[in-house]
C-alpha cells in the first residue's frame, strides 16, 4: 500500500511539474516570438522563473530533466546529418579541421588566459574552464540556421563546420581535463588514447552499419508503408547509434550525426525528417528550460559584476577571434562578423565539462555554478546579437557600398540582366547556355557576395537608373532583362528606358496580374508573370494524371491562355479585376468537350 501511495504521489508530482513547465514555457516562448527574440531566450527565462533559484515552483528537478532533454541535441544532430551527403561533408573538411581546430584552440587558450589573470585560479583550473567556454551552443545555433534556410549557404556551412569540430573536440577536452586531474583516476574510465581509438572504431562501425543494416532496414519498412513504423525505425536508429557511443564513453550526439549522414542519400530521408522533428523540438525546448532552472540566481547576485563582465569578455573574445579567422579564410567583413556573433555564446557541453572538472577537483562547486551562469547569460544574448547583425546588414544595404564594383567597370556585352535573384539566375543560365555575353546587376550586397561564392561576377547598383544603365553598356546591348522582385517596375519607370535604348528588346518580370495591368500599353518585348508558367505546367501534369489525352491537355491549355489573355486586356482597359469574369472556368462552367471531327465536317 505504501509503495502504491508513493507511486501515486510521484505521478501527481510529475503531472504537476509538467503542467507548470509546459505552461510557463508556452507563455514565455509566445511572448518572445511575438517580439522577434526567439524561442531559446523564452525557454531559458521560463526555466529560471520556475526553478529552485527562482520562484521555486519546480524544486530539484533540473538535472533529471536535463538528462532526458539531452536527447534533443542528439535528435538535432541526426536531422543535421540527414541534410549532409557524405560527399558534401568531405568538401567541408578544410573548414571542419582548419577553421574549427583554430577556433577551439585559440578561443580556449585566450579565455583560459583571461580567467588565469582575472581570477587568480591555478593554471590547470583556468584551462579546465577556458577550453569548455570555447565551445558554442549547437542546440541554439543550428535551429536558427535551419529555420532561415542559411545552413546550406557558404556562411552557414562555415558555422556548421565549426560546430561539428566543437562536438568532435569533446573527447580530447575530457582527456585534457583527466590529465590535469587532482583526483584519483577513475578505473572505469578509459585513458585518452583508448577513447581516441574507440572514436575511430565507432565511426567506422556506424558507417558500415548504415550501409549494410540501416539502409536495408528502411527499405523493408518502406514496403510495409506504415507511418508509425517509420517513427519507430527512426527513433531506433538514433537511440542505437547514441547507445553505442555512450557505451564507449563518447559523444552520443556524434553517433546520431553519423547515422544521419549515412541516411542522407536515402529515399526516405524526408519522411524521417518529418517524423523526428516534433520530438526534437519538444526535447530541445525542455533542454533550455532545464538550463534555465540550473541558473543559480543567488550566486549571480553575489557577484553580478563578475558574471556580467565575464559573459561580455566571453562574447567579445570569441567574436574577435572568429572574425579574424573568418577573414583569414577569405570571408568578407559582414559574413565574418555574423559568424563571430553567431558563435559567440558558450555552449551546452560546457556544463558537462564543468562537471568533469569539478569531479577532477580542478574547480569548486561554486566556481562551476558561477561559470554555468556565465554560459547561460551568454546564450541569452544571442537573439539580441542576431537582431543587431540583421539591423547592421539592413543599414549597410540602404547606404551605397563603396567596396563593391559598379557596372561601369563591366565589359561591353550583348545583354544586361538587372536583378540576380532566383528569377534572374534562371534567365541568365539560359542565355549563358548559348554563350551570350552578359552583364549582371543587383542592388543587394548580400546577393552579390553570395553569387561571388559561385564564381559569378555581379555588379552593384540600381539597374533602373538611366545613367547606370548607360555606364553598363545598355546603349549597345541587344536586350535588357528586368528581373527585379516586386511591382516597382511601373510604366512611368520603364518608358524613359525604352526611349533611351530603342535598339534593345526589353523584357520585364511582373509580380502578378495587377502589375501586368500597370504595364499595359508600354511597348515591351515581353512581360512575364513570375509564377504563371510554373502554375500552367503543374496544371498540365495534373490533367495527365487523370488519364486525359495529350491532345485534350493541349486544347485546355490553349483555351486557358486565350481566355486569360482576353481577360487581361479587358481588365487593363477598365482597371477592374472583375471585368470579363465570365471567361473564367468555374465548377459549374467547365470547358465544353470538343466535337468529333465528323460532326465538325458535317
Amino acid at each position: 500500500m505504501e509503495a502504491e501511495a508513493a507511486a501515486e504521489a510521484a505521478t501527481a508530482l510529475v503531472l504537476r511539474d509538467g503542467v507548470i513547465i509546459l505552461g510557463v514555457a508556452m507563455l514565455f516562448v509566445t511572448v518572445f516570438r511575438r517580439f522577434g527574440l526567439g524561442a531559446v531566450l523564452g525557454y531559458l527565462l521560463a526555466g529560471a522563473l520556475v526553478g529552485p533559484h527562482g520562484l521555486g515552483l519546480i524544486d530539484g528537478e533540473a538535472e533529471s530533466i536535463l538528462h532526458i532533454a539531452d536527447f534533443g541535441i542528439v535528435l538535432l544532430l541526426f536531422l543535421v546529418g540527414l541534410e549532409l551527403h557524405p560527399s558534401r561533408l568531405w568538401r567541408l573538411k578544410h573548414d571542419i579541421f582548419g577553421l574549427g581546430l583554430l577556433q577551439v584552440t585559440l578561443s580556449g587558450l585566450a579565455l583560459a588566459a583571461i580567467i588565469y589573470f582575472v581570477t587568480g585560479f591555478s593554471f590547470a583550473s583556468a584551462v579546465a574552464i577556458g577550453l569548455p567556454l570555447a565551445l558554442s551552443s549547437t542546440a541554439q545555433v543550428l535551429p536558427s540556421l535551419r529555420s532561415d534556410g542559411s545552413v546550406n549557404t557558404p556562411a552557414g556551412e562555415r558555422a556548421f563546420s565549426v560546430l561539428l569540430f566543437q562536438d568532435l573536440s569533446i573527447v580530447p577536452l575530457i582527456t585534457i581535463i583527466a590529465a590535469l586531474s587532482l583526483a584519483p583516476p577513475d578505473p572505469s574510465t578509459p585513458p585518452g588514447w583508448q577513447l581516441g581509438l574507440y572514436t575511430v572504431g565507432a565511426v567506422i562501425g556506424l558507417v558500415l552499419a548504415g550501409r549494410f543494416f540501416i539502409n536495408p532496414l528502411f527499405r523493408a519498412v518502406g514496403r510495409v508503408s506504415e507511418r508509425e513504423l517509420f517513427v519507430v525505425a527512426g527513433l531506433f536508429t538514433v537511440l542505437a547509434s547514441a547507445a553505442v557511443m555512450e557505451s564507449l564513453h563518447l559523444s552520443t550526439a556524434l553517433g546520431a550525426f553519423i547515422a544521419g549522414v549515412m541516411l542522407a542519400d536515402s529515399p526516405y530521408r524526408h519522411e524521417l525528417e518529418v517524423d523526428i522533428e516534433p520530438f526534437r523540438s519538444i526535447l530541445l525546448g525542455l533542454f533550455f528550460v532545464a538550463v534555465g532552472m540550473m541558473l543559480d540566481l543567488g550566486a549571480v547576485a553575489k557577484q553580478p559584476l563578475f558574471v556580467v563582465g565575464m559573459a561580455l569578455a566571453l562574447i567579445a573574445t570569441k567574436t574577435l577571434i572568429l572574425f579574424g579567422l573568418a577573414r583569414l579564410f577569405r570571408m568578407d567583413n559582414r559574413r565574418a562578423l555574423k559568424l563571430g556573433l553567431l558563435l559567440s555564446q558558450g555552449g551546452e557541453f560546457a556544463f558537462v565539462l564543468f562537471a568533469a572538472a569539478q569531479s577532477a577537483r580542478l574547480i569548486s562547486p561554486e566556481a562551476a555554478s558561477i561559470f554555468s551562469a556565465i554560459v547561460t547569460l551568454s546564450m541569452a544574448t544571442t537573439p539580441f546579437l542576431m537582431k543587431f547583425n540583421a539591423w547592421f546588414d539592413r543599414r549597410g544595404q540602404l547606404k551605397p557600398r563603396n567596396d563593391l564594383e559598379g557596372p561601369e567597370k563591366s565589359e561591353e556585352t550583348s545583354a544586361i540582366v538587372i536583378g540576380y535573384g532566383r528569377f534572374g539566375q534562371t534567365v541568365a543560365q539560359l542565355l549563358m547556355a548559348k554563350g551570350i555575353s552578359l552583364t549582371l546587376i543587383d542592388s543587394k550586397a548580400s546577393q552579390i557576395e553570395l553569387s561571388g561564392d559561385f564564381g559569378m561576377k555581379v555588379y552593384y547598383g540600381d539597374g533602373t537608373r538611366l545613367d547606370l544603365l548607360r555606364a553598363a553598356g545598355a546603349g549597345e546591348a541587344r536586350a535588357l532583362f528586368f528581373c527585379v522582385d516586386g511591382n516597382t517596375l511601373t510604366a512611368k519607370k520603364m518608358e524613359p528606358i525604352l526611349e533611351a535604348f530603342p535598339q534593345a528588346s526589353i523584357h520585364v518580370r511582373a509580380f502578378d496580374r495587377r502589375h501586368l495591368m500597370t504595364l499595359d500599353g508600354v511597348d515591351l518585348a515581353g512581360t512575364y508573370r513570375e509564377v504563371f508558367e510554373s502554375a500552367v505546367l503543374m496544371g498540365r501534369e495534373g490533367l495527365k494524371g487523370f488519364s486525359i489525352s495529350e491532345e485534350e491537355v493541349e486544347r485546355v491549355e490553349s483555351e486557358f491562355r486565350r481566355r486569360d489573355s482576353e481577360r487581361l486586356q479587358g481588365q487593363s482597359k477598365s482597371g477592374d479585376l472583375h471585368d470579363t469574369e465570365h471567361l473564367m472556368f468555374k465548377p459549374d462552367r467547365p470547358l465544353a468537350d470538343e466535337e468529333p471531327a465528323e460532326a465538325r465536317a458535317g
